[in-house]
C-alpha cells in the first residue's frame, strides 16, 4: 500500500470531508451485530468516528503514523499503525470492515485473503469512496481544467479506479447495491483551496515545477465566481462496493 499523505497529515485532517450519516445508516442496516468493526487505512478517522456511534469497539489502522497522530479521538476507537494486508487480528473477529477512499492502493489478493479470515461469517465488507466534486457550472469548469489538464500525468495510476467509481476494481464477492448518495459540504473558497492542496497530484506538480498549480491565476479565476466571504455547497458523489462475506 502506498503512503501519499504522511507529509501533509495536518492539512488532510483539517480539510478532508467527513462521510454523511446516510452512509452509516445504510451500513448499519446490513450488520447483524455491533461488537467490533475494523476501519482500514483510516487516515485521521473520518470513517472510524461514524462507526463509533454504533459499534462497541472500532479498531482503526493506517500505515501512516503521522495521520494517526491527527486522528479524531473517541473512547471506543483504538488507533494502531498497520497495513491493510497483514493485520494482527484474530480470525472471525469483526462484524464490519470498512475502507474509505483508500482501497485502490491495496494489494488486492492479500487484502481479500485477510478479509475472509478476520470477518465473522456473514460479516460485511464496505469499500467506499467519493468522486470528483461539483459546485456550479463556472466553478466546475475551472476545477475540471485543473483536474484533467493541469494535473494530467501527476496522478497515480491507481486513481483510475476512483474515477470509475470502483466499478473496475477487483472484487471477488457478490455486490450489495449502494443507494445513491452524496457527501455535501458548505465551504468557503479558502476551504476548497485547502482541500485541493491535500491532493497528491498537487504535491507532485509543486515538487516538479517549483510552484503550486493553485497559483494566483487559478485563485483569481475562481474569485470571478466565488466571493471571499461566500459559502457554497460542494457535492461529492459517493460510490462503493459492498458485500456480505
Amino acid at each position: 500500500m502506498k503512503d501519499n499523505f504522511s507529509t501533509h497529515s495536518a492539512e488532510y485532517a483539517r480539510f478532508r470531508p467527513g462521510y454523511p450519516p446516510q452512509l452509516f445508516d445504510f451500513l448499519f442496516s446490513l450488520c447483524q451485530n455491533f461488537g467490533a468493526a475494523w476501519d482500514v487505512a483510516t487516515g485521521n478517522g473520518q470513517m472510524a468516528v461514524g462507526l463509533a456511534e454504533r459499534f462497541e469497539q472500532v479498531l482503526a489502522t493506517d500505515i501512516s503514523e503521522n495521520q494517526l497522530a491527527k486522528a479524531q479521538v473517541r473512547p471506543n476507537i483504538h488507533y494502531t499503525p498497520g497495513s491493510a494486508e497483514s493485520p494482527d487480528y484474530p480470525d472471525h473477529y469483526f462484524d464490519l470492515v470498512t475502507v474509505g477512499q483508500a482501497a485502490h492502493w491495496f494489494q488486492f489478493d492479500e487484502f481479500y485473503r485477510t478479509i475472509r479470515r478476520v470477518l465473522k461469517p456473514g460479516g460485511v465488507l464496505a469499500l467506499v469512496g467519493y468522486n470528483v466534486l461539483k459546485v456550479d457550472a463556472p466553478t466546475d469548469a475551472i476545477f475540471n481544467q485543473l483536474y484533467h489538464e493541469t494535473l494530467e500525468g501527476y496522478w497515480d495510476s491507481e486513481r483510475h479506479y476512483v474515477y470509475a467509481d470502483y466499478t473496475t476494481i477487483p472484487f471477488p464477492f457478490d455486490d450489495i447495491p449502494l443507494p445513491k448518495m452524496t457527501m455535501t459540504c458548505s465551504w468557503s473558497l479558502e476551504q476548497l483551496l485547502g482541500y485541493l492542496s491535500t491532493w497528491s497530484a498537487v504535491k507532485r506538480f509543486t515538487e516538479k515545477n517549483g510552484h503550486s498549480p493553485l497559483d494566483e491565476d487559478f485563485v483569481a479565476a475562481l474569485q470571478l465566481f466565488w466571493a471571499d466571504n461566500e459559502v457554497k455547497l460542494v457535492h461529492f458523489p459517493i460510490f462503493g462496493r459492498i458485500a456480505r462475506v
